[in-house]
Protein backbone atom coordinates (compact mmCIF):
# COMPACT_ATOMS: atom_id res chain seq x y z
CA UNK A 1 0.00 0.00 0.00
CA UNK A 2 1.36 3.47 -1.08
CA UNK A 3 -0.24 6.70 1.08
CA UNK A 4 -0.90 9.19 -1.46
CA UNK A 5 -0.26 13.07 0.24
CA UNK A 6 -3.36 15.43 -0.67
CA UNK A 7 -2.74 18.31 -3.09
CA UNK A 8 -3.24 21.65 -1.20
CA UNK A 9 -4.36 24.56 -2.99
CA UNK A 10 -3.68 27.91 -1.03
CA UNK A 11 -4.52 31.31 -1.91
CA UNK A 12 -1.42 33.79 -2.47
CA UNK A 13 -1.73 37.13 -3.15
CA UNK A 14 0.22 38.40 -6.26
CA UNK A 15 1.44 41.71 -6.77
CA UNK A 16 1.24 41.62 -11.04
CA UNK A 17 2.34 44.44 -12.96
CA UNK A 18 0.54 45.53 -16.35
CA UNK A 19 2.64 46.77 -19.18
CA UNK A 20 0.65 48.44 -21.83
CA UNK A 21 1.51 47.88 -25.61
CA UNK A 22 0.43 51.01 -27.85
CA UNK A 23 -0.07 49.81 -31.32
CA UNK A 24 2.10 47.08 -33.69
CA UNK A 25 4.92 45.05 -32.33
CA UNK A 26 7.26 46.87 -29.83
CA UNK A 27 10.25 48.29 -31.69
CA UNK A 28 13.58 49.84 -30.82
CA UNK A 29 12.29 53.49 -29.66
CA UNK A 30 9.88 51.20 -27.36
CA UNK A 31 12.53 49.23 -25.64
CA UNK A 32 14.75 52.19 -25.30
CA UNK A 33 12.06 53.94 -23.48
CA UNK A 34 11.20 50.87 -21.52
CA UNK A 35 15.02 50.49 -20.77
CA UNK A 36 15.10 54.33 -19.28
CA UNK A 37 11.78 53.69 -16.99
CA UNK A 38 13.86 50.55 -15.82
CA UNK A 39 16.54 52.78 -14.70
CA UNK A 40 13.96 55.43 -12.82
CA UNK A 41 12.50 52.20 -10.62
CA UNK A 42 15.54 49.61 -10.74
CA UNK A 43 13.77 47.46 -7.82
CA UNK A 44 9.90 48.15 -8.43
CA UNK A 45 10.23 45.86 -11.32
CA UNK A 46 12.41 43.50 -10.71
CA UNK A 47 11.37 40.12 -10.76
CA UNK A 48 7.62 41.43 -11.04
CA UNK A 49 5.18 38.92 -12.57
CA UNK A 50 4.16 41.28 -15.43
CA UNK A 51 0.83 41.04 -17.98
CA UNK A 52 0.71 42.30 -21.43
CA UNK A 53 -1.62 44.47 -21.63
CA UNK A 54 -3.34 43.80 -25.75
CA UNK A 55 -6.04 46.23 -25.38
CA UNK A 56 -4.64 49.13 -27.88
CA UNK A 57 -2.22 46.76 -30.03
CA UNK A 58 -5.09 44.79 -32.03
CA UNK A 59 -2.09 44.04 -35.00
CA UNK A 60 0.18 42.19 -32.57
CA UNK A 61 -1.01 38.58 -33.24
CA UNK A 62 1.49 36.79 -34.29
CA UNK A 63 3.12 34.35 -32.11
CA UNK A 64 6.64 35.13 -32.82
CA UNK A 65 5.83 38.91 -32.32
CA UNK A 66 4.92 38.16 -28.87
CA UNK A 67 7.82 35.44 -28.11
CA UNK A 68 10.21 38.19 -29.14
CA UNK A 69 8.48 40.51 -26.61
CA UNK A 70 8.41 37.96 -24.43
CA UNK A 71 12.07 37.00 -24.41
CA UNK A 72 12.83 41.07 -24.65
CA UNK A 73 11.06 41.31 -21.22
CA UNK A 74 12.84 38.70 -19.93
CA UNK A 75 15.97 39.47 -20.94
CA UNK A 76 15.27 42.71 -18.42
CA UNK A 77 14.62 40.47 -15.11
CA UNK A 78 10.94 40.76 -16.15
CA UNK A 79 8.55 37.70 -15.62
CA UNK A 80 5.95 38.19 -18.82
CA UNK A 81 3.33 35.39 -18.08
CA UNK A 82 -0.04 36.55 -18.99
CA UNK A 83 -1.82 38.44 -21.63
CA UNK A 84 -5.11 40.64 -21.14
CA UNK A 85 -7.63 42.81 -23.01
CA UNK A 86 -6.86 39.91 -25.91
CA UNK A 87 -8.65 38.61 -28.67
CA UNK A 88 -9.46 35.41 -29.84
CA UNK A 89 -6.34 35.49 -32.20
CA UNK A 90 -3.92 36.99 -29.78
CA UNK A 91 -5.13 34.39 -27.06
CA UNK A 92 -4.40 31.69 -28.98
CA UNK A 93 -0.61 33.91 -30.37
CA UNK A 94 -0.12 33.66 -27.02
CA UNK A 95 -0.35 30.74 -26.03
CA UNK A 96 1.89 29.57 -28.56
CA UNK A 97 4.10 31.97 -27.13
CA UNK A 98 4.03 30.57 -23.48
CA UNK A 99 1.45 33.03 -22.47
CA UNK A 100 -2.03 32.33 -20.57
CA UNK A 101 -4.93 34.44 -21.24
CA UNK A 102 -6.22 36.66 -17.84
CA UNK A 103 -9.22 38.45 -16.85
CA UNK A 104 -7.58 41.39 -14.92
CA UNK A 105 -8.50 45.00 -13.85
CA UNK A 106 -10.38 46.54 -10.88
CA UNK A 107 -13.33 45.07 -9.58
CA UNK A 108 -15.42 46.78 -7.32
CA UNK A 109 -17.20 44.69 -4.46
CA UNK A 110 -20.12 43.08 -5.72
CA UNK A 111 -23.60 44.43 -4.89
CA UNK A 112 -26.32 41.73 -2.91
CA UNK A 113 -28.95 40.50 -5.25
CA UNK A 114 -32.62 41.18 -3.75
CA UNK A 115 -32.62 37.42 -2.63
CA UNK A 116 -29.13 37.90 -0.76
CA UNK A 117 -30.67 40.49 1.00
CA UNK A 118 -33.71 38.86 2.33
CA UNK A 119 -31.29 35.68 2.94
CA UNK A 120 -29.06 37.54 5.81
CA UNK A 121 -28.54 34.71 7.89
CA UNK A 122 -27.29 32.71 5.07
CA UNK A 123 -24.55 35.06 4.25
CA UNK A 124 -20.80 33.76 5.35
CA UNK A 125 -19.45 35.56 8.54
CA UNK A 126 -16.85 37.95 8.55
CA UNK A 127 -13.47 36.87 8.59
CA UNK A 128 -11.75 37.71 12.35
CA UNK A 129 -9.68 41.04 12.32
CA UNK A 130 -6.41 40.35 13.04
CA UNK A 131 -4.07 43.43 13.26
CA UNK A 132 -0.50 43.12 12.81
CA UNK A 133 2.59 45.91 14.20
CA UNK A 134 6.03 45.15 12.96
CA UNK A 135 8.44 46.60 14.72
CA UNK A 136 11.37 46.28 12.83
CA UNK A 137 12.59 47.78 9.50
CA UNK A 138 11.29 46.02 6.39
CA UNK A 139 14.02 45.02 4.01
CA UNK A 140 14.09 45.12 -0.01
CA UNK A 141 12.83 41.88 -1.02
CA UNK A 142 10.04 41.08 2.31
CA UNK A 143 6.21 40.91 1.69
CA UNK A 144 4.32 41.46 5.10
CA UNK A 145 0.95 40.87 4.91
CA UNK A 146 -2.00 41.06 7.27
CA UNK A 147 -4.72 39.43 5.60
CA UNK A 148 -7.63 40.17 7.63
CA UNK A 149 -6.58 43.61 9.37
CA UNK A 150 -4.52 46.63 9.71
CA UNK A 151 -0.72 46.61 9.02
CA UNK A 152 1.34 48.73 11.27
CA UNK A 153 5.46 49.60 10.54
CA UNK A 154 7.20 51.40 13.00
CA UNK A 155 10.02 51.63 10.87
CA UNK A 156 11.38 52.02 7.09
CA UNK A 157 10.41 50.10 4.25
CA UNK A 158 12.80 49.51 1.81
CA UNK A 159 12.45 49.42 -1.64
CA UNK A 160 11.77 46.28 -3.55
CA UNK A 161 9.42 45.31 0.06
CA UNK A 162 5.71 45.09 -0.21
CA UNK A 163 3.38 45.79 2.59
CA UNK A 164 0.11 44.19 1.85
CA UNK A 165 -3.31 44.49 4.27
CA UNK A 166 -7.05 43.64 4.12
CA UNK A 167 -7.03 46.94 6.24
CA UNK A 168 -5.34 50.43 6.56
CA UNK A 169 -1.88 50.29 6.64
CA UNK A 170 0.92 52.55 8.68
CA UNK A 171 4.21 53.17 8.24
CA UNK A 172 6.22 55.42 11.29
CA UNK A 173 9.21 55.93 9.02
CA UNK A 174 9.98 56.25 5.21
CA UNK A 175 7.55 54.33 2.89
CA UNK A 176 10.07 53.57 -0.33
CA UNK A 177 8.86 49.98 -1.23
CA UNK A 178 4.95 49.05 -2.26
CA UNK A 179 2.03 49.49 -0.29
CA UNK A 180 -1.15 47.67 -1.18
CA UNK A 181 -4.48 48.49 1.39
CA UNK A 182 -7.77 46.96 1.09
CA UNK A 183 -6.66 44.12 -0.99
CA UNK A 184 -10.38 42.30 -0.49
CA UNK A 185 -11.46 45.47 -1.61
CA UNK A 186 -12.25 47.90 1.00
CA UNK A 187 -12.65 51.36 -0.44
CA UNK A 188 -12.35 52.82 2.47
CA UNK A 189 -9.29 51.84 3.36
CA UNK A 190 -6.11 54.56 3.78
CA UNK A 191 -2.52 54.37 3.96
CA UNK A 192 -0.62 56.52 6.60
CA UNK A 193 3.20 57.21 5.86
CA UNK A 194 5.57 59.66 8.06
CA UNK A 195 7.57 60.06 5.01
CA UNK A 196 6.76 59.63 1.50
CA UNK A 197 9.25 57.84 -1.41
CA UNK A 198 7.07 55.19 -2.63
CA UNK A 199 7.10 53.13 -5.33
CA UNK A 200 3.53 51.76 -5.76
CA UNK A 201 0.54 52.98 -3.44
CA UNK A 202 -2.75 50.89 -3.87
CA UNK A 203 -6.35 50.82 -2.34
CA UNK A 204 -8.79 48.41 -3.31
CA UNK A 205 -7.20 47.79 -6.78
CA UNK A 206 -6.89 51.16 -7.30
CA UNK A 207 -3.07 52.68 -7.46
CA UNK A 208 -0.44 54.69 -8.27
CA UNK A 209 3.17 54.26 -9.52
CA UNK A 210 6.27 56.74 -7.88
CA UNK A 211 6.44 58.91 -11.24
CA UNK A 212 2.66 59.76 -10.70
CA UNK A 213 3.42 61.42 -7.53
CA UNK A 214 3.13 64.87 -7.13
CA UNK A 215 6.40 66.20 -5.77
CA UNK A 216 5.16 68.12 -3.02
CA UNK A 217 3.80 65.24 -1.58
CA UNK A 218 7.27 63.59 -1.68
CA UNK A 219 9.07 62.92 1.89
CA UNK A 220 6.23 64.70 3.90
CA UNK A 221 3.86 63.18 6.11
CA UNK A 222 0.73 61.86 3.75
CA UNK A 223 -2.18 59.95 3.98
CA UNK A 224 -3.64 57.77 0.82
CA UNK A 225 -7.96 57.57 0.66
CA UNK A 226 -10.21 56.89 -2.44
CA UNK A 227 -12.47 58.98 -3.60
CA UNK A 228 -14.58 59.18 -7.15
CA UNK A 229 -12.62 56.02 -8.27
CA UNK A 230 -9.53 58.04 -7.60
CA UNK A 231 -6.36 57.99 -5.75
CA UNK A 232 -5.54 60.79 -2.91
CA UNK A 233 -2.49 61.42 -1.99
CA UNK A 234 -2.71 64.63 1.04
CA UNK A 235 -0.13 65.63 3.02
CA UNK A 236 -1.04 66.03 7.19
CA UNK A 237 -0.40 68.71 8.84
Amino acid sequence: MTAVRPVQLRGRFLTAVALLIDGGPPDRPFFAALDAQLRRMPHFLADAPLIIDLEKAPDLERAEDLRRLRDELQQRKLAPFAVQNATSAQIAAAADAGLISVIAGHDAPQRPTRRENTSRAAAPARPQVVNRIVTTPVRSGQSIVAEHGDLVVIGHVASGAELIAGGNIHVYGTMRGRAMAGVHGDENARIFCQSLDAELLAIAGLYRTSENLEHEVRKRSVHIFLQDQRLCVETLA
